[in-house]
């Protein structure tokens, strides 16, 4: 039976068959004894994405008091969730974010803390996700940012709306003209900067 460790851009951590191409964490959110979620959805603020393997070292997901691993279908999905990428196994990919974060947001060479602190803000809103006005229209927005409407999540990229699903992307057959801004909007400032998403369209 698949564990609840599957992320959608929504934030929402469910149990699905379908396999992510990155992970990540939110701090320890799990019981290893039973490999069942807690409560809490979060333990800390630094929501970060990972490779599945680094240096040849896999985890064995959920089997002891360590972070909880999470899985996202891509890094836009990440982004959508906000989740930022790792310092420690990505540290180019982290490197390039926080530089266009900056430039994007107005800040210089901003500490992780204070990126986490400011998407913290962003994502959630009591205890579920916080959605935004769109800042430009969509035919505008930057591929990889994701927007919202009737409860689906959409990905913008090649200039198209992409329909997501844990399985992948299908082209957007709904009109979006009321759809609100999903990934949190600092992020969505670094993809404008130059920030380039890792995204899983063939």
């Amino acid at each position: 039976m698949p564990l609840q460790n599957r992320v959608s851009p929504f934030g929402e951590i469910v149990a699905t068959a379908h396999r992510g191409h990155f992970t990540g964490n939110r701090g320890i959110i799990h019981d290893p004894a039973t490999k069942t979620l807690l409560n809490r959805r979060w333990s800390s603020k630094a929501w970060i994405t990972c490779v599945c393997e680094f240096r040849g070292r896999r985890r064995k997901v959920m089997s002891r008091r360590s972070w909880t691993e999470l899985f996202f279908l891509d890094e836009a999905t990440s982004f959508a969730a906000g989740h930022r990428p790792c310092f420690y196994c990505r540290r180019d990919d982290a490197t390039a974010f926080r530089d266009a974060w900056a430039e994007g947001n107005g800040f210089v060479k901003p500490y992780a803390t204070e990126m986490d602190a400011r998407l913290h803000s962003e994502r959630i809103e009591g205890r579920v996700k916080r959605l935004h006005s769109l800042p430009v229209p969509i035919s505008e927005l930057p591929d990889g940012a994701m927007v919202a409407t009737d409860g689906e999540s959409y990905l913008i990229a090649k200039g198209n709306a992409w329909r997501w699903s844990f399985a992948g992307y299908s082209r957007a057959q709904t009109d979006l003209t009321a759809a609100m801004l999903l990934t949190p909007p600092s992020i969505v400032n670094a993809l404008r900067a130059g920030y380039r998403a890792q995204i899983g369209l063939d």
